[in-house]
Protein backbone atom coordinates (compact mmCIF):
# COMPACT_ATOMS: atom_id res chain seq x y z
CA UNK A 1 0.00 0.00 0.00
CA UNK A 2 1.30 3.45 -0.96
CA UNK A 3 1.40 5.60 1.57
CA UNK A 4 0.54 9.59 1.23
CA UNK A 5 2.94 12.08 0.86
CA UNK A 6 1.40 15.28 2.70
CA UNK A 7 4.05 17.38 1.64
CA UNK A 8 4.12 17.00 -1.91
CA UNK A 9 2.07 19.85 -3.19
CA UNK A 10 -1.20 18.58 -5.63
CA UNK A 11 -0.73 19.21 -9.48
CA UNK A 12 -4.16 21.08 -10.42
CA UNK A 13 -4.98 21.42 -13.93
CA UNK A 14 -7.37 24.16 -14.58
CA UNK A 15 -10.30 24.98 -16.90
CA UNK A 16 -8.60 26.69 -20.33
CA UNK A 17 -11.36 29.27 -20.47
CA UNK A 18 -9.68 30.09 -16.61
CA UNK A 19 -6.10 30.14 -17.41
CA UNK A 20 -6.95 32.84 -20.83
CA UNK A 21 -9.09 35.02 -18.28
CA UNK A 22 -6.38 35.37 -15.93
CA UNK A 23 -4.02 35.91 -18.86
CA UNK A 24 -6.38 38.61 -20.14
CA UNK A 25 -7.03 39.84 -16.11
CA UNK A 26 -3.64 40.25 -15.64
CA UNK A 27 -3.02 42.35 -18.49
CA UNK A 28 -5.90 44.66 -17.82
CA UNK A 29 -4.83 45.19 -14.21
CA UNK A 30 -1.04 45.66 -14.66
CA UNK A 31 -2.22 48.23 -17.44
CA UNK A 32 -0.72 46.43 -20.76
CA UNK A 33 -3.50 46.37 -21.73
CA UNK A 34 -4.92 49.51 -21.87
CA UNK A 35 -8.37 50.78 -21.29
CA UNK A 36 -10.44 51.19 -24.57
CA UNK A 37 -8.06 48.21 -26.25
CA UNK A 38 -9.84 46.16 -28.60
CA UNK A 39 -10.65 42.31 -27.81
CA UNK A 40 -10.73 39.91 -30.81
CA UNK A 41 -11.67 36.60 -30.33
CA UNK A 42 -10.15 35.60 -33.29
CA UNK A 43 -7.30 37.10 -32.83
CA UNK A 44 -6.77 36.40 -29.45
CA UNK A 45 -7.36 32.13 -30.02
CA UNK A 46 -4.77 32.63 -32.98
CA UNK A 47 -2.23 34.60 -30.42
CA UNK A 48 -2.60 31.99 -27.73
CA UNK A 49 -3.14 28.76 -30.25
CA UNK A 50 -6.39 27.83 -28.74
CA UNK A 51 -9.97 27.22 -30.12
CA UNK A 52 -12.25 30.23 -29.39
CA UNK A 53 -14.93 28.46 -27.16
CA UNK A 54 -11.99 29.31 -24.34
CA UNK A 55 -11.40 33.29 -25.54
CA UNK A 56 -15.09 33.35 -25.72
CA UNK A 57 -15.75 32.08 -22.32
CA UNK A 58 -12.92 34.03 -21.06
CA UNK A 59 -14.13 37.37 -22.11
CA UNK A 60 -17.42 36.37 -20.66
CA UNK A 61 -15.98 36.44 -17.35
CA UNK A 62 -14.04 39.12 -17.47
CA UNK A 63 -17.08 41.19 -18.46
CA UNK A 64 -18.57 39.72 -15.57
CA UNK A 65 -15.44 41.07 -13.52
CA UNK A 66 -16.08 44.57 -15.60
CA UNK A 67 -13.32 44.67 -17.53
CA UNK A 68 -14.64 44.35 -20.23
CA UNK A 69 -17.50 45.75 -22.54
CA UNK A 70 -19.19 44.91 -25.38
CA UNK A 71 -20.41 47.90 -27.85
CA UNK A 72 -23.22 47.35 -30.04
CA UNK A 73 -21.63 46.78 -33.97
CA UNK A 74 -17.89 47.25 -32.77
CA UNK A 75 -17.11 44.64 -30.86
CA UNK A 76 -15.51 43.89 -27.03
CA UNK A 77 -12.73 46.03 -25.82
CA UNK A 78 -11.08 46.85 -22.43
CA UNK A 79 -13.48 48.71 -20.92
CA UNK A 80 -12.53 52.43 -21.08
CA UNK A 81 -12.12 54.86 -17.67
CA UNK A 82 -13.01 58.26 -17.49
CA UNK A 83 -11.72 61.18 -15.17
CA UNK A 84 -15.63 60.20 -13.75
CA UNK A 85 -14.97 56.96 -13.07
CA UNK A 86 -11.73 57.19 -11.91
CA UNK A 87 -12.45 60.13 -9.44
CA UNK A 88 -15.89 57.80 -8.13
CA UNK A 89 -13.82 55.14 -7.44
CA UNK A 90 -11.01 56.80 -5.29
CA UNK A 91 -13.19 58.84 -3.72
CA UNK A 92 -15.01 55.47 -2.32
CA UNK A 93 -11.67 53.85 -2.26
CA UNK A 94 -10.63 56.89 0.80
CA UNK A 95 -13.51 56.60 2.26
CA UNK A 96 -12.56 52.80 3.02
CA UNK A 97 -9.14 53.48 3.96
CA UNK A 98 -10.54 56.16 6.21
CA UNK A 99 -12.68 53.80 8.11
CA UNK A 100 -10.12 51.15 7.97
CA UNK A 101 -7.49 53.57 9.71
CA UNK A 102 -9.85 54.35 12.75
CA UNK A 103 -10.83 51.15 13.29
CA UNK A 104 -6.54 49.81 13.20
CA UNK A 105 -6.12 53.21 15.80
CA UNK A 106 -9.21 52.09 17.79
CA UNK A 107 -8.28 48.28 18.11
CA UNK A 108 -4.76 48.59 18.79
CA UNK A 109 -4.10 46.27 15.75
CA UNK A 110 -0.66 45.16 14.98
CA UNK A 111 0.49 47.33 11.76
CA UNK A 112 4.00 45.45 11.24
CA UNK A 113 2.39 43.23 7.96
CA UNK A 114 2.22 46.52 6.41
CA UNK A 115 6.41 46.60 6.23
CA UNK A 116 6.86 43.64 4.11
CA UNK A 117 4.80 45.40 1.54
CA UNK A 118 6.67 48.45 1.83
CA UNK A 119 10.29 46.56 1.96
CA UNK A 120 8.79 44.64 -1.65
CA UNK A 121 7.49 47.90 -2.92
CA UNK A 122 11.65 48.96 -2.64
CA UNK A 123 12.95 46.38 -3.60
CA UNK A 124 11.02 46.45 -6.98
CA UNK A 125 11.56 50.34 -7.65
CA UNK A 126 15.00 49.42 -7.01
CA UNK A 127 15.19 46.38 -10.04
CA UNK A 128 13.30 48.38 -11.93
CA UNK A 129 10.60 45.57 -11.75
CA UNK A 130 7.28 47.78 -12.57
CA UNK A 131 5.45 44.48 -12.20
CA UNK A 132 6.65 43.34 -8.73
CA UNK A 133 5.94 47.26 -7.56
CA UNK A 134 2.55 46.78 -8.37
CA UNK A 135 1.80 43.77 -6.86
CA UNK A 136 3.36 44.99 -3.77
CA UNK A 137 1.44 48.45 -3.33
CA UNK A 138 -2.24 46.51 -4.14
CA UNK A 139 -1.27 44.25 -1.45
CA UNK A 140 -0.26 47.06 0.79
CA UNK A 141 -3.84 48.76 0.68
CA UNK A 142 -5.50 45.31 0.94
CA UNK A 143 -3.67 44.83 3.71
CA UNK A 144 -4.53 48.13 5.41
CA UNK A 145 -8.13 46.91 4.42
CA UNK A 146 -7.68 43.53 6.02
CA UNK A 147 -6.23 45.05 9.28
CA UNK A 148 -9.47 46.80 10.67
CA UNK A 149 -10.92 43.41 11.06
CA UNK A 150 -14.15 44.11 8.84
CA UNK A 151 -15.17 41.23 6.92
CA UNK A 152 -17.78 43.35 5.54
CA UNK A 153 -15.08 46.22 4.27
CA UNK A 154 -12.66 43.68 2.66
CA UNK A 155 -15.72 41.94 0.61
CA UNK A 156 -16.61 45.56 -0.83
CA UNK A 157 -12.79 46.61 -1.19
CA UNK A 158 -12.05 43.30 -3.31
CA UNK A 159 -15.11 44.02 -5.39
CA UNK A 160 -12.93 47.10 -6.61
CA UNK A 161 -9.78 45.86 -6.49
CA UNK A 162 -9.34 44.74 -10.38
CA UNK A 163 -10.46 48.56 -10.81
CA UNK A 164 -8.28 50.29 -8.39
CA UNK A 165 -5.32 48.55 -9.27
CA UNK A 166 -5.97 48.82 -13.01
CA UNK A 167 -5.29 52.66 -12.17
CA UNK A 168 -2.85 52.02 -9.56
CA UNK A 169 -1.32 50.43 -12.44
CA UNK A 170 -1.31 52.92 -15.09
CA UNK A 171 -0.64 55.59 -13.10
CA UNK A 172 2.41 53.85 -11.80
CA UNK A 173 3.40 52.84 -15.31
CA UNK A 174 3.17 56.03 -16.16
CA UNK A 175 5.69 57.52 -12.94
CA UNK A 176 9.43 57.72 -13.90
CA UNK A 177 10.72 57.73 -10.22
CA UNK A 178 9.52 54.33 -8.79
CA UNK A 179 10.89 54.54 -5.58
CA UNK A 180 8.91 57.57 -5.10
CA UNK A 181 5.76 55.51 -5.32
CA UNK A 182 7.49 53.06 -2.87
CA UNK A 183 8.75 56.40 -0.94
CA UNK A 184 4.77 57.19 -0.14
CA UNK A 185 3.96 54.49 1.89
CA UNK A 186 6.19 54.74 5.00
CA UNK A 187 4.91 57.73 6.35
CA UNK A 188 1.48 55.39 6.89
CA UNK A 189 2.93 53.13 8.99
CA UNK A 190 4.28 55.33 10.66
CA UNK A 191 1.44 57.14 12.01
CA UNK A 192 -0.28 54.30 12.25
CA UNK A 193 2.51 52.95 14.36
CA UNK A 194 1.99 55.50 17.25
CA UNK A 195 -1.73 55.99 16.92
CA UNK A 196 -1.86 59.59 15.26
CA UNK A 197 -5.11 59.37 13.77
CA UNK A 198 -5.53 63.11 12.05
CA UNK A 199 -1.67 62.54 10.25
CA UNK A 200 -2.98 59.36 9.23
CA UNK A 201 -5.72 60.15 7.83
CA UNK A 202 -4.37 62.91 6.31
CA UNK A 203 -1.54 60.81 4.71
CA UNK A 204 -4.46 58.43 3.05
CA UNK A 205 -6.70 61.14 1.72
CA UNK A 206 -3.54 63.11 0.52
CA UNK A 207 -2.16 59.80 -1.34
CA UNK A 208 -5.59 58.59 -2.39
CA UNK A 209 -6.48 61.83 -4.21
CA UNK A 210 -3.15 62.32 -5.96
CA UNK A 211 -3.41 58.76 -7.05
CA UNK A 212 -6.27 59.87 -8.69
CA UNK A 213 -4.71 62.67 -10.61
CA UNK A 214 -4.14 60.51 -14.04
CA UNK A 215 -2.68 61.67 -17.13
CA UNK A 216 -5.96 62.00 -19.26
CA UNK A 217 -4.04 60.50 -22.24
CA UNK A 218 -4.05 56.62 -20.43
CA UNK A 219 -7.87 57.21 -20.27
CA UNK A 220 -8.10 57.29 -23.76
CA UNK A 221 -8.92 54.57 -26.32
CA UNK A 222 -5.49 52.21 -27.36
CA UNK A 223 -4.07 53.32 -30.23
Amino acid sequence: MVEPQPDIARIESLPLRLVVADMLRTGIVEGRLRPGTPIVEAALAEQLNVSRAPVREAIQILEADGLIDNLPYKGKRVKPLTAKSVEEIYSIREQFEAFAVRRIIDSGADVSPLNAHVAAMFAAADAADLVALIAADAAFHRTLIRLADHGLLLTLWDHLALRIRQIMALRNRANADLRQVAANHPPIVDALTVRDLDRVLSLVSQHSRSASEIDLKWLEVAP
